[in-house]
């Protein structure tokens, strides 16, 4: 089947120019202010957002009720001039209600196709895993290939296009968890967490009285959004940065703690995440830093821990922890081979490894 051609205004069907070094700054900068101004003490989680975004990912927002997850969500959605849609995921919510379903009309005795809550640039899906795991599957073509196929025929999405959704993971009554292959859709997983104690008394003086949502406006256009990310894509990556990474794929792979190792779809999330994080720190290549700083939120929700490694108390972000400060990165990883060697006070291994906390 053809696919139904682009709508008006989108990107699809060309590709935009990249943007300029000074203006990604600023408009990334923007939106991390716009994010900042209603989550209160949370700029890591506001930027892993925006990592994800730009690296054409999806987010899964992990935490306790009341502590951010829809409001991040919201907030990066009216920042940016694009389309929103959310979905409250309810037990008895239909697959149609998420794709969309073909009706057939009368008058031109013809089935027209009615688009779902999916056909948006950003789609907010809250409380994912109150649905049943039919309706989860709905998600999974879209966020993969970027398009619904409904009655034999496959309809495009808008550009950008990015899934944030979230899960509460300590009230387990009614929900259906999200398998694996669900997971493995998601390029990040966050949680909020609480904020500290100067964040929360700022929170109870400025939003109390009317919603912080209410004075969000975006700050740039869908089609700046997807300059950026062309812009991400030409991020440059050494071979010896490749090495690394896939190296980090294999040893949970190898890793006797684990059941189950990261995926090669993983390790090319974990790799465009690092040249979104290499981007919004205004370099144009990746360092393996950047890789080290993703990859505990990518990997963390792929990994099975073997039982004996969760009795023994092992997490799978302190395993993830293990095997980067276990791992050595070669000088040409510590360089970008293109650009000569790094400056001065990139710290090593053996220096990130000691005294960071890691297992």
């Amino acid at each position: 089947m053809e696919d139904v051609p682009a709508e008006p205004g989108s990107s699809n069907g060309h590709r935009h120019a990249a943007m300029p070094a000074a203006e990604f700054h600023a408009a990334s900068e923007k939106i991390l202010a716009a994010i900042n101004q209603v989550i209160d003490g949370k700029a890591e989680a506001a930027k892993l957002a925006l990592t994800v975004l730009l690296a054409q990912g999806h987010l899964l927002v992990e935490d306790v009720p009341g502590v951010g997850k829809t409001m991040l969500a919201k907030t990066l959605a009216r920042s940016i001039d694009c389309g929103v849609s959310r979905i409250q995921f309810t037990p008895d919510l239909l697959p149609s209600d998420v794709t969309g379903v073909s009706i057939y009309n009368q008058s031109s005795r013809q089935f027209e196709f009615r688009k779902g809550a999916v056909f948006a640039n950003i789609v907010i899906g809250d409380e994912i895993n109150r649905a049943s795991a039919k309706t989860q599957s709905a998600l999974l073509e879209c966020m993969e290939e970027h398009q619904v196929t409904v009655d034999g025929q496959s309809y495009k999405m808008a550009e950008p296009f990015m899934v944030v959704a979230t899960q509460n993971p300590i009230e387990m009554e009614g929900t259906y968890p999200l398998p694996e292959a669900q997971r493995d859709r998601f390029m990040a997983r966050i949680s909020m967490g609480y904020p500290d104690q100067a964040s929360e008394i700022e929170m109870l003086e400025t939003h109390q009285a009317v919603s912080p949502l209410a004075k969000v406006t975006p700050v740039v256009t869908a089609a700046d959004v997807a300059a950026m990310i062309t812009a991400v894509q030409q991020v440059y990556v050494s071979q010896a940065v490749k090495e690394y990474t896939v190296a980090i794929g294999h040893a949970t792979r190898d890793s006797a703690r684990l059941r189950l190792g990261a995926s090669p779809r993983s390790l090319l999330q974990l790799l465009r995440a690092a040249k979104a994080t290499a981007a919004l720190e205004g370099r144009d290549f990746v360092l393996p830093d950047d890789v080290v700083a993703v990859a505990e939120p990518v990997l963390a929700h792929r990994i099975i821990l073997e039982r004996k490694a969760a009795g023994a108390g092992d997490t799978p972000q302190s395993v993830i922890r293990a095997i980067l400060a276990s791992l050595p990165i070669s000088r040409d990883a510590a360089a970008d081979t293109r650009r000569g060697p790094m400056p001065s006070g990139f710290p090593d291994r053996a220096q990130r490894g000691q005294g960071d906390g890691r297992d």
